[in-house]
């Protein structure tokens, strides 16, 4: 056995005393997704006759049910889709900024930042774009009638549901929050003052007749009429930005996939205003010259390697990626395999690159300008990754009076000053300020991978900034480490993104000899209990499906 091989097996069985859940295999059809509820209607669906795309509109609405703190219809997302013939496609179903928003809205007189303003509140909503979305990819490539899709969700919140621990114990963390910002409203609140608590039945009156609006009359039922109405009403009542106007002119876009070459493998992901698929094009393109399957997951090589990776990657996120529709986006340069090769040509395994001496990459003709995923393959081959959010856990945790949904805080996804960071530390510039009707940027990552032309993987997470990160290393670790799904997704996490000047790391992801070591080199570790919360699903060389469920979550793999 090679010394490799036993390194591989010893790191295994670090992860392997945290993995919860069970290796699941199915062989017509599959959905992973964040909640138990949502993933079996998913499969219902398929098992009806609906394809992937029938499945994932009714596990969205699904999941605006009974995963509030980021599935929605107030908030947006991407589609990456590929179907059975390798034809590809991307939905942008983004939030938009309305179209009274300005660039320096979030700043004080002096031109400083007000603390919070884009985070929290009826300042921070983008214009929504999922229901807009869902209509979209079911008009142009689903099968079943659009109401047998949504009625599942309709029945989920007038019938209720049972809580999970995890679910009653995040709507307790935000109990004050809901009252702070909605005043008179009782939306996700337990009765009399107590705490939710696991097998709790939660009902959602008003969102189910919100649902039956979208049931009956599609996205008209959201974007006009009377859902239309209690929005603009929630805005004009706290002096909030979105009109009437901004709702009636919402489009989801169809966008060219990114498509880019790892090894023998081809990576399908999503184009701007997300950057995770120019980035996760980068990193792959940035260690495939390094032999991370003979070095294994966890030496200190592969880390260096990474990590130095990520921090470039970074840098050119911060400066060059935005809404395509209002700057120029240079992708083709972005993920040229020579450009990203030249990239890592100072990496020192002897020293840490200092983060102050990596800037981004410069191109002829260019000036610098709560999440959660679910992935589904069907009997026939279609494959479906979308990742959707309210951007902050809960979003905005402002609620829709009378419709029973949180609109999204997606606004801080924009630069509200450059050079400044957001929620999550990323650093923005001209390129991703505020400008009315503009989309902002997304680190969301939905990614299909292909091997010699065929179905290999269809995987996303949550994350906020560390959402390319997670993918990046679940991918690695599937097709380079030799790891089942499951493992890939259990596997502990790190992330770099430049700046802050650290490597934000899960418990029993680097031993503490390892640390030393590494620091030694300049490198700087900041604890975290956990990094995102992958959906996973590996096609396996007879066909079959398997599935990747997180335990960081309640992420249920269903199949059949």
């Amino acid at each position: 056995m090679t010394k490799y091989f036993i390194l591989l097996l010893l790191s295994f069985s670090v992860f392997a005393q945290n993995t919860q859940k069970p290796l699941i295999e199915g062989k017509q059809g599959m959905v992973v997704s964040t909640h138990p509820a949502a993933s079996e209607i998913g499969l219902a669906i398929l098992k009806k006759g609906g394809n992937a795309i029938d499945a994932a509109v009714a596990v969205n609405f699904a999941l605006a049910v009974c995963h509030p703190s980021a599935g929605n219809i107030g908030g947006g997302g991407f589609l990456v889709y590929r179907d059975k013939f390798g034809n590809v496609k991307a939905l942008d179903y983004r939030e938009k900024a309305p179209s009274a928003a300005s660039r320096d809205m979030y700043l004080d007189a002096n031109g400083n930042i007000i603390p919070g303003k884009s985070m929290t509140g009826i300042f921070s909503v983008g214009v929504p774009g999922t229901v807009a979305g869902m209509q979209e990819m079911h008009d142009k490539l689903g099968h079943l009638p659009w109401a047998e899709l949504v009625r599942p969700a309709v029945d989920l919140a007038s019938k209720g549901l049972l809580l999970t621990e995890k679910e009653a114990r995040g709507l307790n963390r935000q109990r004050s929050e809901f009252l702070k910002e909605n005043p008179g409203k009782t939306y996700l609140l337990s009765a009399e003052g107590k705490e939710w608590k696991q097998g709790d039945l939660l009902v959602q009156s008003d969102l189910a007749v919100t649902l039956e609006r979208i049931m009956t009359k599609k996205a008209i039922g959201f974007y006009k009429g009377k859902t239309a109405r209690f929005i603009v009403k929630e805005m004009k009542g706290q002096n909030g930005l979105i009109s009437k106007k901004d709702l009636k002119n919402y489009q989801a876009v169809w966008r060219t996939p990114i498509k880019s070459k790892y090894k023998n493998y081809q990576i399908i992901g999503m184009p701007p205003p997300s950057s995770g698929g120019v980035a996760l094009a980068q990193l792959l393109q940035m260690v495939a010259p390094y032999s991370l399957n003979k070095w294994g997951p966890s030496s200190d090589s592969t880390i260096q390697v990474m990590v130095e990776a990520e921090r470039r990657v970074y840098a050119d996120r911060s400066k060059w990626l935005g809404d395509p529709d209002f700057v120029k986006v240079p992708v083709n340069e972005l993920i040229d395999s020579a450009y990203n090769t030249k990239r890592m040509s100072n990496l020192n395994f002897e020293r840490a690159t200092p983060s102050s001496s990596i800037q981004a990459g410069t191109f002829p003709g260019y000036e610098s300008p709560e999440t959660t995923h679910y992935s589904i393959v069907d009997g026939e081959g279609n494959a479906v990754s979308i990742t959707t959010t309210l951007n902050n856990s809960y979003g905005s945790k402002v609620f829709v009076g009378g419709a029973g949904f949180l609109l999204n805080d997606e606004m801080d996804d924009f630069s509200a000053k450059a050079g400044s960071p957001n929620l999550y530390g990323l650093i923005g510039s001209k390129a991703n300020e505020i400008q009315p009707n503009k989309r902002m940027l997304s680190s969301m990552t939905p990614t299909i991978v292909e091997e010699n032309g065929q179905l290999k993987m269809v995987v996303g997470t949550p994350g906020g900034s560390t959402i390319i990160t997670s993918v990046f290393q679940v991918v690695l670790n599937t097709l380079e480490m030799g790891m089942n799904m499951q493992q890939a997704v259990e596997y502990p996490r790190f992330h770099h993104q430049w700046l802050p000047e650290k490597i934000t790391s899960e418990p029993k992801r680097f031993s503490e000899e390892q640390q030393i070591r590494l620091q030694t080199k300049g490198y700087t570790f900041s604890p975290v209990s956990a990094i995102g919360l992958v959906e996973g699903i590996l096609v396996l060389p007879n066909g079959n499906l398997q599935g990747g469920a997180d335990s960081r979550g309640d992420d249920t793999v269903s199949a059949y």
